[in-house]
């Protein structure tokens, strides 16, 4: 129902019925935007890294989707999905660059990329319409002379080297990387839901993982009401319990009321 959303996925093992080995299945999250009042993120556990999964999630929806550059998403995004990109990610080209060479190109790409995140900074807490004015005042004239700068800098650098495909993931994506700035709703990189995926990296380092698929589906659906508690503020421990001790008298009708971003505990309603 919203209209900006954030997609991102991670590998998680998960064992095969029978012989005892595991094999790579993926954790797929999707989040409502950075910008967005409802802050809610939910997992897909999946067999596989197909794009086929991402299309059975999101459906019918059509808004603008946050993601990074991995090639599931493209059919959604020929479907008439809005594609934004991930401005970190197109940045993290050049700062490997940097850090492999101290290339020249890096460097100032590197500058440019940080003017772009100090006005995003400044803009974080303003509203979309406020947001917008500044990124077109100021964002946009540095974004477009940095795309004048990598077009004369591709013609540089040579066919195949470090430079050429550090600017040709930005060159590519440019249309997409900078949706951002006629639309204040939109975040100018995927950072929001990497930062929500992250648990999710560390954790399974300590379970290893998924028993099955069902099983992974079931994490997924608890990790999911974990997650979009914290989001929302709330202790996921007290949260739970509060849910737990109301779910047995609460109506099918009004389950909605227990998820995270709608949830007030019986301890806060009753003072």
């Amino acid at each position: 129902q919203h209209r900006v959303l954030h997609a991102d996925e991670t590998p998680v093992s998960m064992l095969k019925p029978g012989n005892g080995k595991t094999h790579r299945a993926y954790l797929w999250a999707y989040a409502t935007g950075a910008f967005e009042n409802t802050k809610v993120i939910v997992y897909d556990f999946c067999e596989s890294r197909s794009g086929e999964h991402a299309r059975r999630f999101l459906g019918d929806w059509r808004g603008s989707l946050t993601c990074d550059d991995f090639s599931g998403y493209k059919a959604l995004i020929a479907s008439g999905v809005t594609e934004v990109g991930c401005l970190a990610h197109a940045r993290r080209k050049f700062f490997d660059l940097h850090a492999a060479n101290q290339s020249q190109i890096a460097e100032f790409a590197l500058q440019q990329f940080g003017r772009v995140y100090e006005i995003e900074r400044e803009v974080k807490e303003l509203s979309a319409d406020q947001r917008r004015a500044i990124r077109q005042q100021q964002t946009k004239p540095l974004l477009d002379a940095l795309h004048q700068w990598m077009l004369l800098q591709r013609q540089k650098v040579p066919e195949g080297s470090a430079s050429a495909k550090a600017l040709d993931y930005s060159l590519r994506r440019w249309v997409a990387l900078t949706r951002f700035v006629d639309d204040g709703q939109l975040p100018l990189d995927n950072n929001w839901i990497e930062n929500q995926i992250r648990p999710i990296a560390i954790g399974r380092n300590n379970w290893l993982f998924a028993g099955s698929l069902r099983a992974g589906q079931r994490a997924a659906a608890v990790m999911s009401l974990i997650q979009s508690a914290r989001m929302n503020g709330h202790d996921p421990y007290a949260y739970l319990r509060d849910v737990m001790a109301r779910l047995p008298m609460q109506r099918a009708s009004r389950i909605h009321d227990l998820l995270p971003h709608r949830w007030q505990s019986t301890t806060a309603s009753n003072l």
